[in-house]
């Protein structure tokens, strides 16, 4: 099994470029379901999400050509369709499920398996069903598999989500494309994520706009046209780097990358020390001497902090003078990261949904063990900034989400190599 071996303290210098959305892309990969007509995806991740799906999609009739060094793909239709989408793709990444309503709404059938992705909390499709139900979706759940059929094509109604949920909010969105009549869905999901899949959609001649901050007007047409569409940056690594910049004292370019979407993140890392220079597609950002401590930072749907940079904001947390805290509202198990930062000699109390962090650490090296995604970056985050050589197993975590992030961090002077 791969990990990696980081060499530190190390101080991160110079110019990177950000990859394409993971989370972006998995639900425009999806939602190519709907298409007869080729499809052409730019600006893809390569990363083994993406490889999962594009599996999928395989699995279920789609025609594939992947272009890794161009990260393009153009998808057509061949003309035996397959409606299993089978546990042992499904069980990795958790975007799987959003095959169900794609399949559903273009072939009135499915048999998906329910979805597998990060141990961080018990992420409940009820939300997804819920909602395809009230479009007219039978279903029953036999053996892990979702077993869902409608008589005839899914009809337009009013939907209110009872939480905002980001999967759900997608796969309702693919499902009332095609749908007959208009569909309301309210209280959604607005993350650019979304937005990404919406514009994606709308190149293809869906009819989808927003009538409110969280309301969405969808009017369902016969069928989506030939399109070509460029995936958006990945919001989630460029955080990751502006966190790395400014844990280390270091001086960072980031290009390829909107910094309106991140408003949030900057301004916290302003209130910790950080010095930020924005351009149309760059960031340009300055770590501080001293770092300052952050208190009762809460994780909450966008446009707020977002929970897939928690783990990293509690390394540089760490490093602050003084105490911070942060609570955690999306996930209620995504505090699995604290005891390997404990190990490192990180000071955290966690009581219920809340961590309390002492500052001033000192990171010692340390074995360390990957437990999801976002925690596998924070280990590697304190590694960087420990003194000595750490290791960092079950990396596979990583390679889910982060393209090429050893090759990335070593071009910016952090001593990194993977070994087996």
């Amino acid at each position: 099994m791969e990990k990696f071996i980081v060499k530190g303290p190390c101080k991160i210098k110079g110019e990177i470029s950000i990859s394409g959305s993971k989370n972006a892309a998995l639900p425009i990969l999806a939602s190519t379901i709907l298409f007869e007509k080729e499809v052409i995806i730019k600006n893809l991740p390569r990363v083994k999400d993406i490889d999962t799906m594009i599996n999928l999609l395989k699995s279920l009739g789609s025609e594939i050509k992947f272009n890794k060094d161009r990260k393009i793909v153009k998808i057509t239709k061949k003309k035996k369709q397959n409606f299993f989408a089978s546990y042992s793709l499904v069980r990795t990444m958790r975007a799987g499920i959003l095959v169900l309503g794609a399949l559903v709404s273009k072939h009135q059938k499915s048999i998906t398996s329910l979805p597998g992705g990060c141990l961080i909390g018990a992420r409940p499709v009820n939300y997804h069903l819920n909602a395809l139900k009230k479009l007219g979706m039978k279903y029953d759940i036999k053996k892990g598999y979702i077993h869902a059929y409608t008589k005839e094509k899914l009809k337009g109604t009013k939907i209110r989500f009872s939480k905002i949920s980001v999967g759900a909010t997608e796969n309702t969105i693919i499902a009332a494309c095609l749908a007959n009549g208009i569909t309301l869905l309210r209280n959604c999901a607005i993350e650019p994520e979304i937005i990404d899949l919406i514009n994606f959609l709308k190149s293809g001649g869906a009819k989808i706009k927003f009538i409110g901050k969280r309301t969405l007007k969808i009017e369902g047409i016969k069928s989506l046209k030939s399109t070509s569409y460029s995936v958006m940056s990945d919001r989630i690594e460029t955080g990751t780097f502006c966190v790395a910049a400014c844990l280390t004292g270091g001086n960072l370019k980031i290009n390829n990358f909107d910094p309106k979407i991140i408003k949030t993140e900057l301004s916290l890392l302003k209130k910790v020390g950080a010095k930020i220079k924005v351009a149309k597609k760059q960031i340009h950002i300055s770590g501080p001497k001293k770092i300052k401590n952050l208190n009762n930072l809460v994780t909450k749907e966008y446009p707020n902090f977002p929970t897939d940079l928690q783990a990293q904001f509690m390394v540089l947390l760490c490093k602050a003078k003084g105490k911070s805290s942060i609570t955690e509202s999306i996930f209620e198990n995504r505090f699995m990261h604290v005891a390997e930062l404990r190990r490192l000699g990180a000071e955290i109390i966690i009581k219920k949904n809340k961590a309390f962090i002492s500052g001033d650490t000192n990171f010692q090296a340390a074995e360390l063990m990957s437990s999801d995604l976002r925690a596998s970056v924070a280990l590697v985050l304190a590694a960087i900034v420990a003194r000595g050589s750490s290791t960092i197993n079950r990396i596979y975590h990583l390679d889910r989400g982060y393209e090429n992030i050893e090759n990335k961090l070593r071009k910016v002077g952090v001593n990194i190599r993977r070994v087996n």
